[in-house]
């Protein structure tokens, strides 16, 4: 029973998505519909010219009712030529546009999950569920509710014409098509597994490749190319495994269905010359019951192949619903309220954190004035970035509270309590546009003299107007085409153009040369100036203005104070620094 009404509920919302498109999906059904009453209507008249035009006596008749009857079946072409120009050309772009909508959302929830999804999920899989999954929605969209439509149509109107012609050769024909119909849908199941077997074994080949050729830098360097052929080996054969399954089991399904077809044919025809030999059917009925029967063959084949087409279809739409039906862990409470522009006084009150059930912070609890400079020291997997993650809720706490002006973040919509933070990593992200719009990420409405007056601010201006394209200079992939420096630097930019109260700084100069280092500091000293800012750092020597420094262990906050009060404190910061600096 849930298993029905599951299924129920994933038809009801593929149905969804036709409700922008109805006056299309109406117009899509009425043009098959006639393209349909247009092939049943051949046979009779074929019937008609044999049974009763072409045995009349007087021969001189015949000519005018025939080319009267020409006539009307050029028409019918006519009718039937734009009913199919229609379907095949409206139809197919209704079905795209649902195919569009589709993914849209798709990539729209996908940008809302939380940090913790994409902890646990490869990007390359997700690459699989936007293209591979929904590549065959366009075909179901559009034949989908036609076929079933136009089957019907074709099957009744078949079925009483026949019936009108023979009935006891008629039921003959009923026996074997739910024979038929019986084996048909039998394979239902077998082709849902191996069709859905197939979606997860190209998505860990995509997955594979992603990894890889993001990696690519990594992989030459280190000579291992012969180790991700291997991987990917394993994956494409995975995937061709997969896939030669799925074509044995389309094999015997298609195989047994026209064999099934070749007896119905076989049955009528000796069944019709029997009872064309016993007086109950004359020649020409037969020809035409044979002319039908093709008719009626017609959308039984199409709901043989739609079978096919619905599982491949709502595979890919059940792997998509998969993802629209994860909530994102970080969400607006619905009594959530507009931050405005924060001051920027931080709290954390007893703040506990775990991660999978492993616990990162146990009751931390500090304060950061408005406008103060923060530093957090300390080796790794003590929890520096998690704090900093949880200030812009990149995760939620697991007890405690983290309070921005005497709020708590969790009162405040997502998107306006990140408009007041801006955040400079060590792995800067560049997309692959140009370093004008790379900029601009922080604040899209900015115009060109305010984009080059924040490059100004983080000692990249120079630089950027030497290029032959100056700002519109594409960064390549990753920003592939530029030094670390001077993707830091860009990045940078793009925090003063946000012009945020709330800096948070995760070891933004870890990695660099000395003298990308000075300029790169400089930059954010001045960035850094007037907000709140916290700052992550291993090079101790980067956070000796800082107004305080945190020094953390597995046991929380083990010391703070000024650069000078720990050094003459001679605790652990004194120990780290003198580890940094001694010859």
């Amino acid at each position: 029973m849930t298993e029905t009404v599951k299924k129920d509920s994933m038809l009801k919302r593929f149905a969804s998505y036709y409700k922008p498109y109805m006056g299309l999906f109406i117009a899509d059904l009425f043009f098959a519909s006639i393209e349909g009453a247009v092939g049943l209507a051949f046979p009779s008249i074929i019937r008609y010219l044999i049974n009763d035009i072409f045995v009349m006596p007087e021969k001189s008749l015949i000519i005018p009712i025939l080319i009267k009857t020409a006539v009307l079946m050029f028409f019918l072409y006519v009718v039937e030529a734009i009913s199919l120009y229609f379907v095949t050309s409206y139809g197919h772009i209704m079905g795209a546009r649902i195919e569009a909508d589709m993914r849209h959302d798709l990539f729209s929830h996908m940008e809302k999950l939380s940090f913790s999804f994409f902890d646990t999920t490869s990007t390359g899989k997700m690459v699989s569920r936007l293209i591979t999954d929904l590549n065959d929605i366009t075909e179901l969209a559009h034949h989908g509710p036609e076929n079933l439509f136009i089957s019907a149509f074709k099957l009744l109107g078949s079925f009483i014409i026949l019936a009108t012609i023979h009935v006891p050769l008629t039921l003959i024909l009923i026996f074997f098509t739910a024979i038929m119909m019986l084996v048909t849908f039998g394979y239902r199941v077998k082709m849902q597994n191996v069709f859905m077997d197939n979606r997860r074994k190209i998505a860990d080949v995509n997955a594979i490749v992603q990894d890889s050729l993001s990696g690519i830098r990594t992989v030459q360097s280190f000579s291992s190319e012969d180790i991700e052929l291997e991987k990917f080996h394993h994956g494409n054969q995975a995937f061709y495994h997969s896939k030669k399954e799925m074509y044995f089991v389309m094999g015997r399904y298609h195989t047994l269905n026209r064999f099934m077809q070749g007896m119905l044919y076989l049955t009528t025809l000796v069944a019709g010359g029997l009872f064309v030999v016993y007086g109950s059917l004359n020649p020409a009925d037969v020809i035409a019951y044979v002319l039908y029967i093709n008719m009626f063959l017609d959308p039984i084949r199409t709901l043989i192949m739609f079978n096919e087409q619905f599982q491949q279809g709502m595979t890919g739409f059940k792997r998509m619903i998969q993802i629209l039906d994860t909530e994102p862990d970080i969400a607006d409470r619905p009594d959530a309220l507009e931050a405005g522009t924060l001051e920027g006084r931080i709290v954390f009150e007893d703040v506990t954190f775990a991660y999978e059930d492993e616990k990162v912070l146990d009751r931390l609890s500090f304060t950061v004035e408005a406008g103060r400079t923060i530093a957090l020291v300390g080796p790794s997997g003590v929890g520096k970035t998690t704090i900093c993650s949880l200030i812009p809720r990149f995760y939620d706490v697991t007890e405690g509270r983290v309070l921005i002006d005497g709020k708590d973040v969790r009162d405040f919509t997502l998107d306006s309590l990140r408009e007041n933070i801006a955040v400079v990593q060590q792995d800067v992200y560049l997309f692959n546009s140009s370093i004008r719009d790379n900029i601009a990420y922080g604040n899209w409405e900015a115009n060109l003299e305010e984009i080059k007056e924040a490059a100004r601010r983080a000692n990249i201006d120079e630089f950027i107007e030497s290029l032959p394209d100056g700002y519109e200079t594409m960064v390549g992939e990753r920003g592939v085409r530029f030094s670390g420096g001077e993707r830091q630097r860009i990045s940078i930019a793009r925090a003063f153009l946000r012009n945020p109260p709330i800096l948070i700084l995760d070891e933004a100069t870890s990695s660099l040369d000395n003298i990308s280092e000075r300029l790169i500091q400089a930059a954010l000293d001045e960035l850094s100036r007037d907000r709140t800012t916290l700052v992550i750092a291993h090079r101790l020597s980067t956070i000796r203005n800082a107004d305080e420094i945190l020094v953390l262990s597995e046991d929380g906050i083990a010391e703070r104070g000024t650069h000078t009060e720990l050094l003459e404190r001679g605790g652990e910061y004194a120990y780290l620094y003198k580890s940094q600096f001694e010859v």
